[in-house]
């Protein structure tokens, strides 16, 4: 029997301090610009700030982009616009800087890291530190079979959890966090649609590599089918993961939660990651405290998930790249944000002796009007 109890992250997990949040709201009001000036950049702050526990607000020097890797059985159905099981090619090419996630982090100087978590190849073919945390090759094909036994889930989700504490530990400051995975927003998809009760049409979008309309049917096939192996599981999130999620998914729900867990906030990217997140949030309901919406990429699964978490985009670009592209577009604007709450000065103190200097002109106007009103009648 599983010695993991989801409902311990419910206990573990608190929400950003309020008490703080007051404070950086109060400062930003004595500072030189009006508040509400800057837009949403102003809330952005203060969320950090809370997030810190510290005002002023400490700037992001440490991010870091986490992507969790793996290949899904379903994508032999034709349902993605890439191979099945060739996931390990886009990791080698991140790991190579030639995907725009690489390149985008080398312009911004952000380390990234791969976890393979159920890559369809040889684990010698990739570094070490890449495949140490691997639970098998290739998830199953959810619309006929488990993605994992509870067994694997499980293994998974301690893998996220870890690799959160890592990053804790070395003193990451902010996650980017994304996915490299072939069938992986199907797999999303379904649990999208499961946890908001909606229809597979609702929550089928196109993918990162774009498909025809007859994929998106057989997509949109495959999503139903594989939500009526999902509706009986919907009351135990690890099994829901086990039955129609992968290993990937499973580490990422697990890294959300540790996250939380552990302050340190994350920039979600995509729809494979905000489908985690809403399993994440079925876990614990103070998780999303935790999270930013990178952008919007526009996959109807992702717009349903994070409205269902009332998280609102930070950007609308439309990336559908994956591997947490989109999510890194929105790093300069949370460090934007940190810098100005930060560095902007506060507005003088006005002079205490100010008003009085204008309060005696009032009754030397009005008191020889009053005396030369008053003694021509008592001459009369």
């Amino acid at each position: 029997m599983s010695s993991l109890n989801l409902d311990d992250f419910t206990d573990l997990i608190e929400r950003p301090d309020g008490g703080v949040r007051r404070d950086a709201e109060a400062r930003r009001e004595r500072q030189i610009v009006p508040p509400g000036a800057l837009g949403r950049l102003d809330d952005l702050g203060e969320w950090l700030a809370a997030a810190q526990s510290a005002v002023p607000v400490r700037p992001v020097e440490r991010p870091r982009v986490v992507l969790f890797a793996g290949d899904h059985g379903i994508a032999a159905q034709g349902v993605s616009g890439r191979p099945a099981g060739s996931a390990s090619e886009l990791v080698r090419e991140v790991l190579e800087g030639a995907r725009p996630v690489s390149i985008l982090a080398r312009r911004l100087d952000v380390p990234v890291r791969v976890v393979d978590m159920a890559l369809d190849c040889d684990p010698q073919e990739l570094p070490e530190d890449v495949v140490r945390h691997r639970v098998r090759r290739g998830s199953g094909r959810i619309d006929v079979e488990d993605a994992l036994t509870p067994e694997e889930a499980e293994a998974a989700f301690r893998a996220g959890v870890a690799v959160a504490d890592e990053e804790a530990d070395s003193g990451t400051d902010l996650v980017v966090l994304g996915d490299v995975s072939v069938g992986g927003t199907t797999a999303a998809g379904v649990l999208v649609a499961a946890l908001c009760g909606t229809d597979a049409s609702v929550v089928t979008g196109r993918g990162g590599t774009g498909i025809d309309d007859l994929a998106w049917m057989r997509k949109c096939a495959a999503i139903r089918d594989a939500l009526r192996r999902a509706r009986p599981v919907l009351g135990d999130q690890l099994q829901l993961l086990a039955t129609v999620g992968g290993a990937d998914l499973a580490a990422i729900t697990g890294f959300l939660l540790q996250c939380a867990v552990r302050k340190l906030p994350v920039v979600l990217d995509g729809v494979v990651v905000s489908a985690c997140a809403l399993v994440g949030q079925r876990i614990a309901f103070r998780a999303p405290d935790w999270w930013l919406a990178g952008q919007n990429s526009g996959e109807p699964g992702q717009t349903k998930a994070l409205d269902r978490m009332a998280l609102e985009p930070l950007l609308d670009h439309g990336v559908t790249v994956g591997e947490g592209a989109g999510g890194l577009l929105a790093l300069p604007l949370v460090q934007a944000a940190a810098a100005l709450a930060a560095e902007l000065p506060e507005k003088p103190d006005v002079p205490a002796d100010e008003p009085e200097s204008v309060e005696p002109e009032k009754p030397e106007s009005v008191e020889p009007e009053k005396e030369e009103s008053v003694e021509p009648e008592k001459e009369e």
